[in-house]
């Protein structure tokens, strides 16, 4: 009996195969190695600070908890340390910086939640770490030195007094946020004995920082919007001429412009700096509904925000058959338009910044308990919102409201200051309106700064949030 070899084909198949399958978990390893890396390089702070992360709870077994600083080296929050070792976090400014640094009972809100992992680490020497080992003894966390201003903060802060509502400041040029004010607060220092208060309270919201999560109608701020849609679909803009009467009709539906104003004859430019709103009324009836949608999409409507703070998504509602009624309110920032002061400030922010919208951030960097710089954080471009001539075109509307209309309350300073004012309706009742502001001023000592405000129940724009503006730019340019 013979007993044949297999043949050299059958042998060329079988290598073949065995070459494949090696070169597949060859590559798979590969793959498994490169996403190692990106992981420990890229991912792995983030997920260790992730606040469903279990594990960070043990790191405060060994590391007494880091200070938050303000950008000048204020210290606005510190772990206290008793003689029988009890900890307590401090909040030397009580309310002020409530809903920007956050808490640490409770659960964690703000910087203390999404700088968790960064305070709970310890960069100390080395020599250091290895004597509180052998005494049982905990090492001292890095600190987190935010971008936040004290001055601008707590002239924000007192600007906006008693009333509810938001205050935004940043550097357009960089995404620095320094300064973030949300009314109604709370104490920090005394939220777990005020916890069932605080969170029964449904009307206030307290624990809601609206600065980021507060959804209003725009009002007339949302003019830039609808005068940047007027001029991408007119190349004529500046023929546009407009005869205000105080009024207009479109079928049975009429508006009014503020306290019943007749401006009289307008162009574009005079309309914006005014705030009328038959004229912007009139504007969004010519406008394709459909490219209005787009251009408010790119301007980051329906959009995550890029920041840390938990943020809303702005809305806006305006479909191609729509009825005029709708337009119209729409086009001055009413209808079932609705923004958060963040997204607002950002849009001004990249206004002012010539079109390029800078990652916006609030945390500049953390260093050891000595002072020694661990990680930092740069600015970055988030994205191009428009062109260099848009952003031009409307720095100068901006600058109109501020020298020939109702911004002229931030005129006379040792600054340039350009924005917009609005009054947003926010209830059926004749009256009723959220006061709003959004602008920058710049000075050649300091640049540039961006304030939004928002005062709820405030009125006139012009009247309420406008002062609050002035004393931010106040603080920061003097």
């Amino acid at each position: 009996m013979t007993i044949s070899s297999p043949s050299t084909s059958t042998k060329s198949v079988q290598n073949r195969e065995f070459a494949v399958i090696t070169y597949l978990f060859l590559i798979l390893f590969l793959m498994m190695m490169v996403y190692f890396v990106y992981f420990q390089v890229f991912r792995s702070e983030d997920v260790i600070n992730s606040p469903y992360n279990r594990r960070q709870d043990t790191f405060a077994e060994h590391v007494v908890r880091g200070e938050i600083r303000a950008a000048d080296g204020t210290v606005l929050a510190q772990t206290m340390v008793g003689e029988d070792g009890s900890e307590t976090r401090y909040y030397p400014y009580g309310a002020m910086f409530a809903h920007a640094v956050g808490y640490d009972v409770n659960g964690k809100s703000g910087i203390e939640s999404f700088a968790n992992f960064n305070l709970l680490r310890s960069h100390s020497f080395f020599a250091n770490q290895v004597m509180n080992g052998l005494q049982g003894t905990k090492n001292a966390g890095d600190h987190v030195v935010t971008t936040l201003d004290y001055r601008v903060q707590e002239a924000a802060y007192q600007a906006l007094g008693a009333a509810n509502g938001a205050v935004i400041a940043m550097d357009p040029a960089s995404g620095k946020i320094l300064a973030m004010v949300s009314k109604p607060d709370f104490n920090p220092n005394t939220i777990a004995q005020d916890w069932d208060g605080i969170v029964g309270d449904e009307h206030n919201s307290v624990l809601l920082n609206r600065a980021t999560q507060g959804l209003y109608p725009p009002g007339s701020t949302f003019k830039l919007f609808t005068a940047l849609a007027y001029v991408r679909e007119h190349a004529d803009y500046e023929s546009y001429a407009y005869e205000c009467t105080g009024s207009l009709t479109a079928g049975d539906y009429e508006i009014h412009c503020s306290g019943n104003r007749v401006h009289g004859q307008e162009d574009l430019i005079t309309s914006f700096a005014r705030s009328c709103n038959t004229s912007f009324a009139s504007i969004g009836l010519t406008l394709d509904r459909e490219e209005f949608s787009k251009l408010c999409s790119a301007l980051l409507f329906f959009t995550d925000l890029p920041i840390a703070y938990p943020s809303r998504q702005s809305s806006f509602v305006l479909s191609k058959n729509a009825p005029d009624s709708q337009v119209m309110q729409t086009a001055i920032g009413q209808g079932e338009t609705l923004m958060t002061p963040l997204h607002l400030a950002l849009v001004t922010a990249a206004i002012a910044n010539n079109g390029e919208l800078m990652k916006p951030y609030v945390v500049d960097h953390t260093e050891n308990d000595q002072g020694v710089p661990v990680k930092e954080y740069r600015p970055a471009s988030y994205k191009k919102l428009l062109s260099e001539s848009e952003s031009r075109l409307l720095q100068e509307f901006m600058q109109r409201v501020v020298s020939d209309g109702t911004g002229a309350g931030l005129a006379g300073g040792n600054y340039q200051a350009a924005g917009k004012t609005g009054s947003a309706e926010y209830s059926n009742t004749k009256g009723q309106s959220h006061a709003w502001f959004t602008g920058y001023a710049s000075n050649e000592a300091k640049g540039q700064l961006v304030v939004t405000v928002i005062v709820e129940g405030g009125g006139s724009g012009s009247d309420v949030a406008v002062p609050v503006a002035r004393a931010v730019f106040d603080a920061y340019f003097q």
